[in-house]
């Protein structure tokens, strides 16, 4: 007994002196949370999808509470959540939140199944990633869309989807969150996340490809050849070409759409705008009728006499 006895209490010490030492380690380093992190975590929607640019909601909390303490959120941006969203965040911290530009999501590639013919047939996994490592894909396009959905897989808010007879990806707007995921699933970057612009409408080169003219025609036929023609008509300085690729700044372009009609491949779209009013011919003028309705005039022409 004397023994069991001796055991119980060295052990029961041994587990008295290890929890001490637990307890104070806890206590020496201990982390605390500022409780506004747990507040603006409260009214985060929770996605943990990383278009912020942060690991996750809890992520995003952190860092608002730290530019907070800084005295400003400029640059941060749930992009779930929104302008609402970040009004709620920075009524929690006591500051006011800066108006920010909805965005969504573009996919930059206009090469459908008619304009890009399938060259090869790929019998292997079906993903986008493997097909880019491997090669160029089922078309001479080495820049366009591979059409295996690896963005669809990777859009959490069912906002993308592929059209199987063009076999490229379209996105809802409506649904779409520009959280960024398809375009980080793309291993080509045709998906751009780009401002929505006014009342939603856009004007966009769909084409990411950076070979030259000559080359792209032969890849697909609607490819832009890096003409300038759209740099040319462009008053307002919105258009540039770098590599072989023309660019149109959203920040710059005033949505006339002189580019758009401008383009000879067609690589030039605009997005959401009514359909355009088919133009109406003038009127004749009374000396236009009269002139086309007149008879020729057949010149009377006397024949040469002999000359002797």
């Amino acid at each position: 007994m004397n023994v069991i006895l001796i055991a119980v209490i060295v052990l029961g010490a041994i587990g008295l002196v290890s929890a001490l030492v637990l307890f104070l380690a806890a206590k020496k380093f201990a982390v605390h949370e500022d409780e506004r992190i747990g507040k603006v975590a409260e009214v985060l929607p929770q996605a943990n999808c990383g278009g912020c640019g942060f690991p996750g909601c809890s992520g995003f909390a952190g860092a608002c509470v730290k530019a907070a303490d800084k005295g400003s959120l400029e640059g941060l941006l749930c992009p779930v959540g929104g302008q609402p969203v970040m009004e709620q965040v920075a009524a929690i911290l006591g500051m006011q939140a800066e108006a920010s530009a909805p965005k969504v999501a573009v996919v930059r590639c206009n090469g459908t199944c008619e304009s890009r013919p399938r060259i090869a047939e790929f019998d292997g996994a079906q993903s986008c990633k493997v097909q880019q490592m491997l090669g160029t894909g089922e078309t001479a396009c080495a820049y366009g869309c591979l059409g295996c959905g690896d963005c669809v897989a990777a859009c959490q808010f069912d906002a993308i989807r592929m059209n199987t007879e063009t076999g490229l990806p379209e996105v809802d707007e409506e649904k779409c969150t520009a959280c960024g995921a398809c375009s980080k699933a793309c291993p080509r970057g045709i998906i751009e996340i780009r401002l929505k612009g006014l009342k939603n409408r856009r004007v966009v080169v769909l084409c990411n490809n950076k070979d030259k003219g000559a080359q792209t025609r032969k890849a697909c036929s609607v490819g832009c050849i890096a003409c300038q023609k759209c740099v040319k008509v462009c008053k307002f300085e919105a258009i540039t070409v770098d590599a072989n690729l023309a660019y149109i700044d959203a920040d710059k372009c005033k949505l006339c759409r002189k580019c758009e009609d401008e383009c000879p491949q067609n690589a030039i779209h605009a997005f959401n705008f009514p359909p355009r009013k088919p133009k109406v011919e003038a009127p004749a003028t009374p000396a236009e009728k009269s002139a086309a309705t007149a008879e020729p005039v057949t010149p009377n022409v006397e024949p040469a006499k002999d000359q002797k």
